[in-house]
Order: C-alpha cells, then structure tokens, then sequence
C-alpha cells in the first residue's frame, strides 16, 4: 500500500489538479500542462528504490506518456492546416495514454509492476483526464470511426488477453480494457451515459482491487491457499461477478443503460460483440471464484482457532456491488 508520507500526499494532490485542469481547460495547451502535471505526479507514486518492478514500471509508463504527449504536441501545430488529420492523431495519442487497444501493449506490464494501490489508480484516476478529452473529440467524424474501432478491438482483446492468465492484476488489466470499450462507444452516444459507467467502474474495481489488498493476493493461488473463510471468499467473488456484469450485481446496472442506448442508436453489430467479450470475461471471473471457494488449502484442524480472521468483511464491499440487488425492488416500489 501507499504510505501516508508529506511528500506522496503533495503528489497525490497536484495529480487530482493535473486531472481536474484537463477537464476544465479551454484550450489544447492548458489541456496539454494538465496532463503533463498528471503524469509527473504519477511517476515518483509508483517509483521505489528498493524494488526494480516499480522503477521498471514506472520507466515504461513514462516513455508511452511522453510518447503521447509527443503525438499532441506536434499534431496541435497542424491544427490550422489540415484539422481533421491533427484531430486524428491527437485522438489516437489519446487512446495511446488509456491503454485502449490496439494500443494496449504497455498497460499489462506496466499494471503488473504495481501494487493494488496503484494499480487502482491507474486504472482509474489516470483514465479520467484522456476520456474527457476523447469525448470533446467524438463528434468529429474521424474521431468518431477511431473511436469505434478502437471500442471494438478493445472488446475482443480485452475478452481474449484474460483467459490464460493467472495474474490477477493483469486479469483486472484486460478486464479494464473491455469495459473502456463500453465507455467508447457510450462517448458516441451521449457524455451522460459513459460518465455514468465511468463511477459505477470506479466504485466496483476499487472495492475489488482494495479487497485483493487487504488480503495480499496478486496470483492464482493465492485465492486456493489462503487461510481466512468462506465468507471472505464469498464477498470477493460477489466483488469480481459485479465488475463483470452479472445481474443484478451493481456492475450490471450500467451495462444495462449502454445495452438499451445502442439498440435506440442502431449499434447492433458492435453491442453483439461487447456482449460476446462480456460472456467471456465472466468466464474468467467465474473460473477465479469456483478454484478460490471449491478448493481449500490445507491445515492443521488445531491450528484453525489459534489463527485470526486475516480479512474482516467490510460494508463497503457489499453496499457497492449488492446495489443492484435493490434496483428491482425500486422500480417496483415507483
């Protein structure tokens, strides 16, 4: 976990400003200083002298930013010429700094140099300056093709990069990558709805990411050997059922309002396929949970009283991700 020195909460600080300054700003280069303040923000977060996974990470994350932020600057300065082009390249460096793909190559590695800290503010906190900036864009008509191939590619790889992997981290890396897909194509729409999935994403992968925390696990088998009980277990697999949007867990719920706003704007053949990626994701969350819960670790029966429960069911697990389990009941009552 991050410690709570002077120096990280200075930094912490001046990343939220750099994010709100891009969402605020009027112009491209205000919008630009922005991002740049995020990113310097963000590097001596994840940074660490006495491990090389960080640095590592952090190195990469740099060198892609910086690339991105290249992109902008010199497609800013054809803006007076040949703005449609400009606008392009701008929107693909965008997509570049989400890690949307097929630009996605850096954010698997550099997510699995992080710890659960943050690994959830990479994906979201960093997020949130580049999508605004993509959703100024989207009514433009280049915009709005890359934009749609850029959601229909993120759903498949997003789909397919989990299936064979045993890294939780990177299985939330690819899981974030399909559900930026959902968030492209509701930009296309309306900026309601992709603000609307945006929180409802923060909220469910933060209580996962911070649940895979507070019990240290980050691979496979981690979730089968560890010692604490069911009900943990449980709670986590409500956690990852959510984030994959399995009715009528929380996750669902905004998944449900892009489902409904595609079939009104005639989107059938790109929904089809965000449906088919979402089964797909599932499938991996599934396999997490059965292999966690159906397979125990073993101990000792008169070591079990002796050792404490290492993860206390917290409300703000449950509260998130079983407040679609009320939806129902407030239609009715409506």
């Amino acid at each position: 976990m991050i410690s709570f020195s002077p120096y990280k909460i200075i930094f912490m600080f001046s990343l939220l400003s750099g994010s709100f300054l891009v969402v605020s700003s009027s112009s491209w280069f205000s919008a630009w200083i922005g991002l740049e303040l995020n990113l310097m923000s963000f590097i001596p977060l994840i940074s660490s002298k006495e491990n090389q996974l960080p640095s590592e990470a952090s190195l990469k994350y740099f060198l892609i930013q910086a690339l991105g932020s290249a992109i902008i600057i010199l497609s800013s300065t054809l803006t007076f010429f040949i703005p449609m082009i400009s606008l392009s390249f701008i929107s693909l460096a965008l997509l570049l700094k989400l890690g949307a793909a097929p630009f996605h190559f850096w954010f698997p590695q550099v997510m699995e140099g992080l710890n659960w800290t943050q690994a959830i503010i990479l994906m979201t906190i960093q997020k949130l300056a580049p999508m605004f900036l993509i959703s100024y864009l989207s009514s433009e008509y280049y915009t709005h093709m890359l934009l749609f191939f850029g959601g229909i590619s993120s759903a498949i790889i997003g789909a397919l990069g989990g299936i064979n992997q045993t890294s939780l981290r990177k299985i939330l890396t690819y899981s974030s990558i399909n559900h930026l897909s959902w968030m492209l194509f509701a930009m296309l729409i309306n900026e309601t709805s992709w603000m609307i999935y945006f929180l409802m994403y923060t909220l469910i992968s933060a209580s996962v990411a911070f649940h895979f925390a507070s019990a240290q696990t980050y691979f496979f088998p981690h979730l089968i050997n560890a010692n604490y009980g069911p009900l943990p277990k449980i709670i986590s697999s409500m956690n990852l059922y959510s984030l994959g949007g399995l009715p009528p867990f929380s996750g669902f719920i905004p998944k449900w309002i892009i489902t409904q706003e595609m079939i009104q704007s005639s989107f059938y053949l790109p929904l089809f396929i965000l449906l088919l990626s979402s089964l797909v994701t599932l499938y991996f969350y599934i396999r997490i949970t059965l292999s966690s819960i159906s397979i125990s670790s073993a101990q000792m029966k008169w070591d079990i009283p002796l050792k404490p429960l290492k993860i206390l069911p917290s409300p703000l697990y449950t509260s998130i991700n079983l407040f679609g389990l009320l939806i129902p009941s407030m239609l009715l009552v409506i």
